[in-house]
């Protein structure tokens, strides 16, 4: 019996310790399958509990009757498949008849409780098929990302979303984002997390600091174009105009257009192309917008229209051309003159880190989700990187990025500097850099010092 006794107390101040150094750890040895249990011991009266069950129908109570039988039951969603993750729990469920995906959104909060686990939320993958996913544990405050992240051209993980699933920015899917957030809110290290990711692909990354390129400028050698001021960046977003231009008559040239060749096969963007004949894919990284929209004299104004001009004619139009855009701010509304809503309109990704104000956030979520609005003033100050994040649809989630240090994002953009391609309407933007310096030999005890 005492080694018994000894042998639990040492499971249990192991499980306490996983959980609190290794909580991924913990839920995979112990938490994984003890919430099982529990799922399926108070399924049906959980279910029952929170409303999500319908009455027998009346062929089944008349059944009943006549075989002097005690009524049926009141049914619960059916069971189809229930997988333990690495982050929790997934239940995936058959709704019974005049059950709507909605009743299971509106119980989440009522179904955390319950089972004990973090957060749970749902989605519906088809008709009368509901997916709910029970977190274990809080994944946002010590973000791991999974070493076997799917990657794919233009689409990179960035972030981990609180029900444990990576967040991609897939650029082919939504072309153009926006990301807010005050001071000290996450919003460099989002930004460090997208060149850091895209570093390795076959792109080219252009970007405009007007903080005098004390955001960017350290990542130059994976840059293709920079600027550091808004004279800088008016010369370099016209250029990019042109090269859009050009790569449009490229793909009228190539389009292929006869009665001998199938519709899937005409080129209608650079995707479409021959791989030898297309053009490099562009990201346009903008950091504090505000800065170019911002004048004080009459000069300062002509410059700020044609910037927002040839940053909304990129919007509209480069999605076809390979350009996407990625414009970051403190704030992006109407106090920034004419033509910034016509430009925050084609930005279909939105991602809202930590705002000092309910109207910061509706710049965000206004049009989009009220729900999602909410949940970004309500982002304490404690946790940088923390970020809601959304898109044209409706549907937004709370993520949070890895935290990265600009010495590891620059090291990786210097690992994969050969990649930079060479852009002809970009060149005379192309940082001037120095060669890398060679690594410091240690001189040996017996070496003498030299002056």
């Amino acid at each position: 019996m005492t080694w018994l006794m000894v042998a639990v107390v040492v499971v249990v101040a192991a499980a306490g310790l996983l959980r609190w150094r290794r909580p991924a750890w913990h839920w995979l040895t112990f938490g994984a399958l003890v919430a099982t249990v529990r799922v399926l011991v108070r399924y049906a009266s959980v279910m029952e509990a929170c409303g999500l069950t319908v009455p027998p129908s009346r062929w089944r109570l008349a059944l009943a009757r006549m075989t002097n039988r005690p009524a049926p039951e009141s049914r619960p969603p059916r069971i189809l498949r229930l997988r333990p993750t690495r982050t929790g729990l997934v239940l995936r469920l058959k709704l019974q008849p005049g059950q709507d995906a909605f009743d299971v959104a509106a119980a989440t909060d009522r179904l955390r409780h319950s089972f004990g686990v973090y957060g749970v939320t749902s989605r519906e993958l088809r008709s009368g098929v509901v997916e709910v996913r029970m977190t274990g544990y809080d994944v946002l405050q010590r973000v791991q990302m999974p070493a076997t992240a799917e990657t794919r051209p233009m689409r990179i993980p960035v972030a981990l979303r609180e029900d444990g699933a990576v967040h991609y920015r897939d650029y082919r899917a939504v072309p153009h984002g926006l990301t807010l957030g005050a001071t000290e809110s996450g919003k460099s290290v989002y930004q460090r997390n997208l060149v850091a990711g895209l570093a390795p692909h076959h792109v080219a990354l252009v970007g405009i600091d007007c903080k005098q390129g004390v955001e960017l400028f350290p990542l130059a050698r994976r840059f293709s174009a920079l600027a550091d001021n808004p004279d800088t960046a008016l010369d370099l977003l016209e250029a990019l105009v042109g090269h859009m231009e050009d790569v449009y008559q490229l793909i009228r040239a190539e389009q292929r257009i006869s009665v001998a060749v199938p519709d899937a096969e005409i080129a209608a963007d650079i995707w479409d192309l021959r791989e030898d004949l297309r053009p490099v894919p562009v990201v346009v990284l903008v950091d504090e917008v505000a800065e170019l929209a911002l004048f004080a004299t009459k000069d300062e104004e002509k410059r700020r229209d044609r910037i927002i001009t040839a940053l909304v004619r990129l919007a509209q139009l480069g999605r076809a051309a390979g350009i996407y855009l990625e414009i970051c701010g403190q704030r992006f509304g109407s106090e920034l003159g004419k033509g910034i809503t016509m430009l925050r309109a084609q930005l279909t990704g939105r991602t809202a880190h930590r705002v000092n104000d309910e109207t910061s956030a509706n710049m965000a979520f206004g049009d989009v989700s009220p729900d999602a609005v909410l949940a970004a003033i309500q982002i304490p100050t404690d946790t940088p990187g923390v970020a809601v994040t959304g898109d044209s649809t409706g549907g937004w989630a709370r993520t949070r990025a890895p935290h990265i240090t600009l010495r590891e994002a620059v090291n990786i953009c210097n690992k994969h500097a050969d990649r930079t391609p060479d852009v002809p309407a970009l060149a005379a933007f192309r940082p001037a850099l120095a060669p890398l310096p060679k690594a410091r030999v240690p001189l040996s005890k017996t070496a003498p010092a030299t002056a």
